[in-house]
């Protein structure tokens, strides 16, 4: 194929590209060790759509923003009505909804795998009313992350935990209706330093084979140990169609919840490539690109919008694969040859493409230059700021 037709392929399949934003993305947060505040940090629900939808007319990619039960619902299904006027208001939609099964004093020893069923069932609760909070929005997928496990030999039973957790995501599942999915993530430490009870893929992959149908598993890239090789494991699920969706970011030690690409874009290039390689698009056009992050030191905006163009163009990059070549040199094991192939598309600079595919949209050229021009970042400093100096409260 013709350089200019592969050009002209990438600018229509660019069109398919959108991922997901978090409101917490936008909020003061920070470590364990404390917060480092920002005059411009979102606190209300509709300070995060709307900065949502500045990073949406800036990128033309987040036409959802992910939501957090505790953090944005309290009320639960109460605060459905005005997250509906957020939706109307900002031209954003409600995405995924993700329960909270680890901020409660009662989920000390666990949530759904607690050792007393009063704390299983207050937990399986959440989950359900997330179900309804979910159909009440239009909302196609509950992502459940799920902190339980020991950080201590002896001191619970790994094996009455698999069984709870088997029960708590199948009471789940028989909840949801046909149009939803349950997106199940695995992390293999923090906080259970012992055993956590969803440690690893293949873990996530039995519960959502063991549930139902309708269960798939989330992959959050700084959920791995050192040097794991997450490609593989995404190309494992594609096969086991168990591949739900991703929540991006990148890592240099563990979960460090870093901006996407900022520490190993050619990772990001190679899960792309995998997703891409499939052939049944029934099962990538499924797959839910999500980012997770914690900007702490990064302006929130300014991080947002880094991040969407980062995945633009890695993404575009991994468009530009010629996989007919590279199937003809792996069939033939010439090994340097298919690594080049690879390695072509990795280092082409897909920036002016991504350039011309926002002007015929009419999108900003370059969005993060945009943002900083249009004052948006100084106004809600200038309004949040006297709050934010002195905002204390949890997480989010």
């Amino acid at each position: 194929m013709h350089t200019e037709d592969r050009y002209e392929r990438v600018l229509d399949q660019l069109d398919g590209f959108v991922i997901e934003i978090p409101s917490w993305g936008f909020a003061n947060t920070g470590t364990r060790f404390g917060k480092f505040l920002q005059a411009g940090a979102a606190a209300a629900l509709e300070e995060k759509f709307a900065d949502a939808a500045q990073v949406h007319g800036l990128t033309g990619a987040t036409p959802s923003l992910a939501l957090h039960v505790l953090w944005d619902l309290p009320g639960g299904v109460a605060d459905v009505a005005k997250v509906t006027q957020m939706v109307s208001r900002y031209g954003i939609r409600a995405g995924s909804i993700n329960p909270n099964l680890f901020q409660d004093q009662e989920y000390k020893f666990g949530s759904i795998c607690n050792p007393d069923p009063a704390v299983r069932r207050k937990a399986v609760d959440h989950l359900l009313d997330s179900v309804e909070i979910a159909k009440a929005l239009g909302s196609q997928d509950i992502s459940l992350w799920v902190s339980d496990g020991s950080n201590y030999p002896g001191a619970q039973s790994i094996r009455k935990r698999i069984v709870w957790m088997e029960e708590a995501l199948q009471a789940t599942h028989e909840a949801m209706n046909d149009g939803q999915r349950l997106l199940i993530e695995y992390k293999p430490f923090e906080p259970a330093f012992y055993f956590t009870d969803i440690a690893d893929w293949g873990m996530a992959a039995h519960l959502a084979q063991h549930v139902g149908p309708r269960a798939f598993v989330l992959v959050d890239t700084g959920h791995h140990y050192q040097s794991q090789n997450i490609e593989q494991i995404v190309a494992w699920l594609l096969h086991l169609r168990r591949l739900g969706g991703f929540h991006f970011n990148d890592r240099r030690y563990a979960d460090d919840d870093l901006t996407i690409g900022s520490i190993d874009p050619y990772q990001v290039f190679r899960i792309f490539h995998e997703i891409l390689s499939e052939s049944d698009r029934n099962v990538t056009e499924s797959v839910a690109y999500m980012i997770d992050q914690s900007h702490n030191i990064k302006g929130k905006l300014e991080a947002m919008v880094q991040t969407v163009v980062t995945a633009q163009e890695l993404y575009a990059k991994a468009l530009l694969v010629d996989r007919e070549r590279l199937a003809e040199l792996q069939s033939a094991s010439r090994t340097v040859e298919a690594e080049e192939c690879l390695r072509d598309a990795f280092w082409t600079d897909v920036r002016p493409l991504l350039k011309s595919w926002r002007e015929r949209r009419g999108l900003p050229a370059d969005p993060l230059s945009a943002l900083r021009e249009s004052g948006y970042v100084e106004k809600i400093e200038r309004e949040r700021g006297a709050r934010n100096a002195t905002f204390t409260s949890s997480y989010a």
